[in-house]
């Protein structure tokens, strides 16, 4: 299969592939975390703090304040199991997961987070965040200031910061289950922790931003991963100085290539453990991962902005309120996936316009992609399904952000045919007033990022989906991701194969009601 193929497929499918061998293999399942043995570690403060509201005065970070941020974004802080009637096989028994603040298909948390860091308490060097045990552990003692700076193409001033946090994928955490299709699930999990990462950050007073070009094989060398088991996705330097004066866009510098990086520091491996012992090869995600990386500063683009003209649609202005305030760590601890435990209630468009408006403005970002401002939703976009909205016609709308108002595709409540395109019948869309869809351009920023496109434009989707659901929680909403849908039913309720876009990902929003289940959280 070529790439193109392998794309499209991922697209036009709505069923989860199965594993290569057609059966799942629960007993050697990979851990959800990945665990470093016989290294240097620094542990961590596990009296984490249980708000976060408002926003810190910027301070130098110390390890007890970086082990509480990354313990917001990605660590370890429930343990769920939920009984035998409410399993998908109640045969099975009841079942148990250790859950994060962000979603993941599956439950299955492909990523893992590196943490480049330079602080008085503790030596410099590149760490992981062991989340099993909330520590970090060492990998490379040093000062690598000017190697993550030119594997930047010298766009950051590295000096100005702290540290820097590299996101990665491990493959095989979620190929075990979805095999090729865990392609497309790991973009968007990387973009919700991503999305996490950024709302943290305000409440500790960090400064960051999302680099998604670097030199992949210099990034990994410098960890110490096998390109064939993890890579780097994304790159955010840490700083308490305003990114203006260290986040740069453009390089004035020449080419850096990998190679010549690679050759400056010695290879290391490490020893690390992930239960599975009949860990299988992922061709494809294989193919993909190469054919996206960068192997030289001359290869890093910018992206335009696209000029969008609106006709013959009847509009819906939404009343503009002031932003949502709101405990993120609360928010986060609340968060809920229902399945069939949403209840239809009448939402009002002041309502409907508060939870769109903070998702918007929540998502303005220092990226590199843009050469003068931050505006990612020239790249994707928010269309939505309304049902039962106070002062409002049931239809499919589109969410003009800038105008702030929703701008009526084609009337009808379209219930059903949501719940047709659905592949499982897991969640039921007739109980949800506003079904929200992140939408992308069809050829995926292919042609203008080559195949890395792709997966930027799966991160920016998945960073899109947790504001979405932090202001939903917020708001007292559930909010479930979903891919298990036909886009081309989607495509066709907005018209979008006009327009050459298509639908990335399906959020229904609604209140609902808890289902049995036993919780414990997993902090001091």
């Amino acid at each position: 299969m070529n790439l193109e193929a392998f794309l499209r497929d991922l697209h036009a499918d709505a069923h989860e592939t199965k594993s290569p061998d057609g059966e799942i293999d629960w007993e050697d399942a990979p851990l959800p975390y990945k665990l470093y043995r016989s290294l240097p570690v620094v542990p961590l403060s596990s009296e984490v703090p249980i708000t976060l509201s408002g926003q810190r005065p910027p301070a130098e970070p110390d390890p007890d304040s970086i082990g509480h941020f990354l313990w917001h974004v990605y660590g370890l802080t429930q343990l769920s199991q939920l009984s035998a009637a409410n399993s998908i096989s109640p045969s099975a028994g009841p079942i148990q997961m250790i859950r994060r603040f962000v979603p993941s298909g599956g439950g299955l948390y492909p990523n893992e987070l590196y943490v480049y860091l330079r602080m008085a308490e503790a030596p410099a060097g590149i760490y992981h965040y062991d989340a099993a045990h909330h520590r970090l552990v060492l990998l490379r003692e040093g000062n690598f200031d000017s190697y993550v700076a030119r594997a930047l193409g010298n766009r950051c001033d590295l000096s100005g910061c702290f540290g820097a946090v590299f996101v990665s994928v491990q493959f095989w955490k979620n190929a075990f289950k979805y095999s090729n299709f865990a392609y497309r699930l790991q973009g968007l999990d990387t973009g919700v922790l991503i999305g996490q990462f950024l709302e943290a950050a305000k409440r500790f007073g960090y400064e960051t931003g999302v680099y998604f070009q670097f030199l992949d094989r210099a990034v990994n060398h410098l960890i110490g991963l096998s390109d064939h088991e993890e890579s780097v996705y994304a790159v955010m330097p840490l700083s308490v100085k305003p990114a203006a004066s260290w986040f740069h866009r453009r390089s004035g510098e020449g080419e850096v290539t990998a190679l010549e990086l690679c050759r400056e520091l010695p290879a290391v491996r490490h020893e690390h453990y992930m239960r599975s012992q009949r860990v299988k090869q992922s061709p494809m995600l294989n193919m993909m991962n190469e054919a996206s990386m960068l192997h030289s500063t001359r290869s890093f683009r910018q992206v335009g902005e696209e000029k969008r003209a609106y006709s013959g649609l009847q509009a819906v202005y939404l009343p503009r309120v002031e932003r949502l305030s709101y405990d993120l760590a609360s928010v986060s601890r609340k968060r809920y996936s229902p399945e069939s435990d949403f209840v239809l209630s009448k939402l009002s468009q002041t309502e409907v316009g508060a939870l769109l408006q903070e998702a918007v403005a929540s998502f303005t970002y220092s990226n590199d992609l843009t050469g003068s401002h931050d505006e990612p939703l020239s790249r994707i976009s928010l269309y939505g399904c309304m049902y039962n909205v106070d002062g409002m016609a049931d239809g499919a709308y589109h969410y003009d952000h800038a105008a702030h108002l929703l701008r009526r595709v084609l009337p009808g409540d379209h219930r059903f045919r949501l719940q047709q395109g659905m592949s499982l019948d897991n969640v039921n869309l007739f109980q949800v007033p506003l079904c929200l869809h992140v939408v992308g351009d069809k050829d995926h920023l292919v042609s203008e990022l080559s195949y890395r496109g792709y997966r930027i434009q799966q991160m920016e989707a998945g960073m899109l989906v947790q504001r979405l659901l932090l202001a939903g929680t917020a708001m007292g909403m559930g909010g479930r991701p979903l891919l298990g849908f036909l886009p081309s039913v989607i495509d066709d309720i907005y018209k979008l194969p006009d327009q050459g876009k298509t639908a990335l990902i399906q959020i229904p929003l609604a209140p609902y009601r808890q289902r049995p289940r036993l919780e414990g959280a997993l902090h001091s």
